[in-house]
């Protein structure tokens, strides 16, 4: 018979300890009086409080779904990492429902408490997906498709893009380039505006001298011998006027068949002697009606420039023949006949330059149309009773949302920054170049000297022994209308209201948070500074990066999110900082009914205000005089 073998099958067990089971809520060993307000510290109390390292408490956050690592809690527990996705932020709660702590106990110290990353819908580019992640609820990704594309259209059209039909039209517009790039000598402190991906046409070397010899001749101290000129362009109005005019002759060149729609003129052929025939400026204003949909006033005003440079006497084209020499045909525009015509009878052609251009300039007025209403972003505001307590709300926001500067000092730093934006605009009704390039000197150290101040053109925060408190100086050749009656050729000066603990929070960013920004970075003197960067360590702000700035602060504070509940005020749009001279004049006029006082306000005269920038409309005020009459039936 055969031998039958049986084999043993051994049981192997497994070496040390078996692991202690999972409790739902484990017990707290001792009693809290004192809590940390970081969230790292926070984190590490209750893991001790409860008994239990990284590695058991992520055995229980795993057990119920959790999507993190024993190392990761390890980190956010010594302050390495901290929560940023939406997965993270759900183990945060996970971690205090187990521990039964209030609710956001935890989530409430971080510093950003919503997700900062992983929120964006894939196709998203990453430079969009930055932005859409503060603006997004944290739950987005768990909605439904249909919700998601809902919040995702509401969040592109109400914040980043403004909402507007003028933000929707140049947001499309600004995806294809064409303005040339002058590289002048006159404005190098200006920084040239670029894109990644953009490619930028330079302008040619005979263009630029012609455009660097117009700036010089209408920016410089004193004119060169033999010409006239009326009238002096400050380095933000050079600037400007170079920009439009780098859109003008960059529409010249542009390919006819590309995006654009140019006219596909040779950029080497180009000159400033063009600009004499008026073929050029109605194939240039027509171009732009097409491009828009109608003509807008600024047509109106490049016409204007137009015969300002062709005027008798003070024209710089006018009294630079020399440039005809330049002048090379151009298909459809100007002929060989009219180019020897100009040589001929320069003073002949520009006068009939400027005659056409204030013709034309009269023609487009009648029928231009306003596309970018400045009050439309601020309607909730200008149309409150309190338009200045509306625009409130938005530091009252900063202050809810500021971090622990104890553990977060540089987000605790721009947000500090963002406060004083929003109140020393609210307080100065300066327009942005003079909050922007505003000088401080802190307390303790020699204000600077008016004349120092007029040499600079800008103005100082300063304290004021005399008074107790901080001062705004600023000399009235730093202000863009520096002849108005409004100054008398005297400085501007107000000492800052100690409300809302302004004073703290100016010595506390003065003495600890700009320092926090700089980061060793050079200073350039001003109150408000860039956070350094890797990829930028200029920490001064110019005329774009401040208002980037402003809007950043208007979409993350200002705008009622109904998907985050953040945000101050419904149905607010992104602006800059010139908007709030347009709260302050409507709301002196809401509560004065003088035009005059609300000129006070923003340091210019009723005309101005009138024009441009107080929305008094006749129910306001009919209110106004109701207020007056009714007392009568008191």
């Amino acid at each position: 018979m055969p031998v039958t073998s049986s084999v043993a099958v051994v049981t192997k067990r497994p070496r040390g300890r078996p692991p202690i089971p999972i409790v739902d809520h484990p017990e707290p060993l001792w009693d809290v009086e004192r809590h940390p307000l970081d969230f790292h510290g926070a984190l590490d109390l209750q893991m001790r409080r409860h008994g239990e390292p990284a590695h058991r408490l992520h055995r229980a956050i795993k057990a119920h779904g959790g999507l993190t690592d024993r190392k990761t809690i390890f980190d956010w527990r010594r302050g390495i990492k901290t929560p940023q996705t939406p997965a993270s932020l759900k183990v945060v709660d996970m971690i205090e429902a187990r521990y039964r702590l209030p609710a956001r106990y935890l989530r409430s110290r971080l510093a950003q408490p919503k997700a900062t990353a992983g929120q964006a819908p894939q196709g998203v580019e990453p430079s969009e997906a930055r932005r859409l992640a503060w603006h997004l609820p944290d739950d987005f990704k768990r909605r439904p498709p249909r919700e998601r594309a809902e919040i995702l259209s509401w969040v592109r059209t109400n914040i980043l893009s403004g909402g507007t039909a003028y933000s929707q039209y140049h947001s499309e517009v600004s995806k294809h380039r064409f303005s040339l790039r002058f590289d002048d000598e006159v404005l190098p402190q200006r920084k040239k505006r670029g894109r990644k991906g953009c490619v930028e046409l330079v302008a040619p070397p005979e263009l630029q001298r012609e455009m660097t010899a117009l700036i010089r001749f209408k920016s410089s101290t004193l004119t060169e011998i033999g010409y006239q000129r009326s009238g002096v362009w400050g380095e933000e109005t050079a600037a400007q006027r170079e920009e439009h005019l780098s859109l003008l002759f960059g529409a010249l060149a542009a390919p006819e068949k590309g995006e654009v729609r140019g006219l596909g003129a040779p950029i080497e052929d180009l000159s400033f002697a063009h600009l004499v025939f008026p073929a050029v400026w109605d194939w240039y204003v027509q171009w732009r009606e097409r491009r828009r949909g109608f003509f807008t006033g600024w047509e109106a005003e490049m016409l204007l420039l137009a015969a300002a440079l062709t005027r008798d006497k003070t024209g710089w084209l006018r009294q630079s023949p020399q440039l005809a020499d330049r002048l090379i045909p151009i298909d459809g525009l100007v002929s060989s006949a009219e180019i020897e015509a100009a040589r001929l009878d320069w003073d002949a052609t520009c006068e009939r330059m400027k005659e056409h251009a204030l013709q034309r300039a009269r023609e487009i007025s009648r029928v231009a149309r306003i596309h970018r209403d400045p009050f439309e972003p601020l309607l909730p505001i200008l149309e409150a009773a309190s338009p200045v307590g509306e625009y409130r709300k938005i530091t009252d926001e900063i202050l809810k949302r500021m971090p622990d500067a104890r553990r977060y000092p540089l987000a605790a730093a721009e947000s500090v920054r963002s406060l004083l934006m929003i109140r020393l605009g609210l307080h100065l009704g300066l327009r942005q170049k003079n909050l922007r390039q505003m000088l401080v000197c802190p307390k303790g150290q020699a204000p600077r000297t008016e004349r120092e101040l007029e040499r600079l053109k800008c103005g100082e925060l300063r304290w004021s022994e005399r008074d107790s408190g901080w001062e705004v100086f600023v000399p009235c050749a730093a202000f863009k209308n520096a002849g108005s009656a409004y100054f008398s050729k005297r400085p501007f000066r107000l000492v800052l209201p100690d409300l809302g603990d302004l004073y703290r929070w100016l010595d506390a960013y003065i003495e600890t948070h700009r320092p926090v920004l700089l980061a060793g970075a050079s200073d350039p003197g001003t109150v408000f500074v860039k956070t350094r960067k890797r990829t930028s360590t200029d920490a001064a702000y110019n005329q774009n990066t401040f208002y980037e700035a402003w809007r950043l602060i208007i979409q993350r504070y200002g705008i009622r999110n109904p998907y985050t509940g953040r945000g101050a005020i419904a149905g607010l749009l992104p602006h800059g900082p010139h908007s709030v001279r347009d709260v302050l004049a409507t709301h002196v006029l809401k509560t004065t009914g003088s035009y005059e006082q609300a000129s006070y306000a923003i340091q210019d005269t009723p005309a101005t205000v009138q024009a441009h920038y107080g929305r008094f409309l006749p129910q306001d005020k009919a209110a106004l005089a109701a207020a007056v009459l009714n007392k009568v039936w008191a």
